[in-house]
């Protein structure tokens, strides 16, 4: 079988000692996972779907958000969240209510890919879908969503700034610390402490 034969292939790349230094920043400890296969297999599925004519993204988009418990760490979410989930619903706007369904779960990853997968609509300078996303997990308390968040909004930034002051200056001062500090990280230093001060 070709998952048997890719296996066995990564295993050749195996080292003890890079697995043990490793493990707890991918969180592969007891009742977790082996991080490599699962992160080789969406690798393949953001490959198939870029190669995919429109029915088989529909089907490949569908398989993802049907196994988002297996995409359980922010670099596998990272990785591939935005090439086939923000990447299907940048072609099918109608559906963009996904995004926010995501947004509002109660699963750490799922919340994640929600804010992740809108950087395929910011590469398109369209940023209302960051914004909305940004919006619903404001007062989320977990740090991986608070990064990806300010990431997020500092991605706006970048295109747009004033979009993103815009967006600040309403929300800094509700804004968990991390998430303000991803968002201004690329600010003067005098608008930084700007807002780091009044928050």
């Amino acid at each position: 079988m070709l998952s048997a034969d890719i296996k066995k292939d990564l295993q050749k790349f195996a080292s003890k000692e890079n697995a043990k230094n490793l493990s707890w920043f991918f969180k592969t400890g007891k009742g977790q996972y082996v991080h490599e296969y699962r992160l080789t297999a969406l690798l393949f599925l953001v490959y198939k779907f870029k190669k995919a004519n429109v029915k088989e993204q529909k089907d490949l988009y569908n398989f993802y958000l049907k196994n988002t418990k297996y995409i359980n760490n922010w670099d596998l979410v990272d990785l591939s969240s935005r090439d086939t989930v923000g990447e299907y619903l940048l072609k099918n706007p109608t559906e963009k209510s996904t995004l926010y369904k995501l947004a509002k779960s109660k699963n750490l990853w799922e919340k994640r890919i929600a804010i992740i997968s809108t950087s395929a609509f910011i590469r398109e300078n369209k940023f209302e879908e960051t914004l909305k996303v940004s919006e619903i997990l404001l007062n989320d308390k977990h740090d991986l969503i608070h990064k990806a968040v300010g990431w997020m909004l500092r991605e706006v930034g970048k295109r747009d700034l004033d979009i993103e002051e815009k967006f600040l200056k309403k929300y800094y001062r509700k804004m968990p610390r991390t998430m303000l500090r991803y968002a201004i990280e690329k600010f003067s230093e005098n608008k930084r402490q700007f807002y780091l001060k009044k928050s």
